[in-house]
């Protein structure tokens, strides 16, 4: 029986969606939000310094940047762990890839509109069971007023229900795809040996199809996510243990030591100053002043 690596992790993700354009094409037009007449027809990659070289370099974050027949640019993103800083990255990556389409003296009719695209294998919104998440830029009074340039998506993958999608099929079977593939799958489901796209990602899942090397990453990916997610709730403790002393001058002391230390303990655990940027939301300087 054929073991199939998990296509959330960072090394099965980036072969799947940034080294066949087909399949990011098909993944795009599934799930994001575009007219029928203006789907996505072909794809170039866009290499960018948003574009982690090597699985080791950044653990909860994965980025596949692109451009289509229209010129609009998107983003796409396999966020693993959530933090209350995601969100700022995520428009940060979408802005910098909205600004980047200029060169110096151009004109900004040139500029064409940028998508952000985050699949997040955490809930962050547990106020409404709706999974997806489609935000733009939108007069407050009068929603249907509208700023063209940036628009994200959010999705839930805890939260998805294939029921609730009856009427999109492909873009079901891509969620189920990211949701249901994993070592541990004992058998693959029918619907996706039918679909060309979605065999096609699962042939890339094959465990077979990667070196030894390539699986030690991946394991050492997992690992890398573990020490997050503890360093993460570590925080999360801390903070609360401040909020607890009621006082406002305790909160801020007891934020700013729980900070620190996370820091500290990524530092010893071999996180990059990036890593540790995404997990405390602390510049640069501040982080290589702590750890000075």
């Amino acid at each position: 029986m054929a073991r199939y690596l998990d296509p959330k992790n960072d090394l099965p993700f980036k072969r799947i969606f940034g080294e066949h354009s087909d399949l990011l094409k098909s993944f795009l037009n599934a799930l994001m939000p575009l007219n029928k007449n203006q789907q996505i027809v072909s794809l170039d990659y866009i290499p960018a310094e948003q574009v982690p070289e090597n699985p080791a370099k950044k653990n909860s974050i994965v980025d596949v940047l692109c451009k289509d027949n229209y010129g609009r640019r998107f983003v796409v993103e396999m966020q693993m762990l959530w933090t209350n800083y995601f969100t700022r990255r995520m428009v940060f990556n979408a802005s910098k890839a909205y600004v980047r389409q200029l060169n110096k003296g151009e004109y900004y009719h040139l500029l064409q509109p940028v998508y952000g695209l985050a699949i997040l294998n955490e809930s962050f919104d547990s106020q409404t069971p709706e999974f997806y998440h489609h935000y733009r830029i939108v007069n407050y009074r009068n929603t249907e007023e509208v700023i063209e340039g940036l628009e994200f998506v959010m999705i839930e993958l805890p939260k998805f229900e294939a029921e609730k999608w009856a009427d999109r099929r492909m873009a079901v079977l891509w969620l189920r795809f990211l949701k249901e593939v994993a070592e541990d799958m004992q058998d693959v489901p029918e619907e996706f040996n039918e679909n060309e796209d979605i065999r096609k990602a699962l042939d890339i899942c094959r465990e077979g199809g990667f070196t030894e090397a390539e699986l030690a990453a991946y394991e050492k990916y997992w690992d890398n996510i573990s020490i997050e997610k503890s360093l993460i709730y570590e925080s999360i403790e801390s903070e609360a243990k401040g909020r607890a002393k009621g006082r406002e001058e305790g909160i801020a002391e007891g934020r700013e030591k729980s900070l620190i230390n996370v820091v500290i303990n990524c530092s010893r655990n071999g996180l990059s100053v990036e890593q540790i940027q995404a997990i405390t939301g602390l510049v640069e300087e501040k982080i290589l002043e702590i750890l000075r």
